[in-house]
């Protein structure tokens, strides 16, 4: 009976290898029916990204103005009174317990 098949066997391997890459092409991780996840996953890490870009921006902006040549009064005051907690006797503090 294997004698029979065996002219088949290559036939056959190639017709599963063809349906194998096939399912996969459409429901695999990077699949044709993926594409929304994948759509949407985009949008959501840009989103994140440009977050993370004004973030950055604001921390150097901050850095620039802390530095020798271009000390900020003003941000100075306010890095040192958020770090050691003081107060001025005519500000309001609203302490939030964490």
């Amino acid at each position: 009976m294997f004698a029979r098949l065996r002219p088949y066997l290559p036939t056959a391997a190639l017709a599963f290898l063809i349906f194998y890459f096939g399912f996969h092409a459409f429901t695999g991780e990077g699949g044709l029916l993926q594409s929304d996840k994948r759509d949407a996953a985009l949008v959501a890490k840009s989103r994140e990204l440009a977050a993370l870009r004004a973030q950055r921006q604001d921390l150097e902006a901050r850095a620039h103005l802390m530095r020798d040549t271009n000390l900020s009064a003003d941000l100075l005051e306010e890095r040192a009174r958020s770090l050691l907690g003081f107060a001025d006797p005519r500000d309001y503090v609203v302490r939030l317990k964490p």
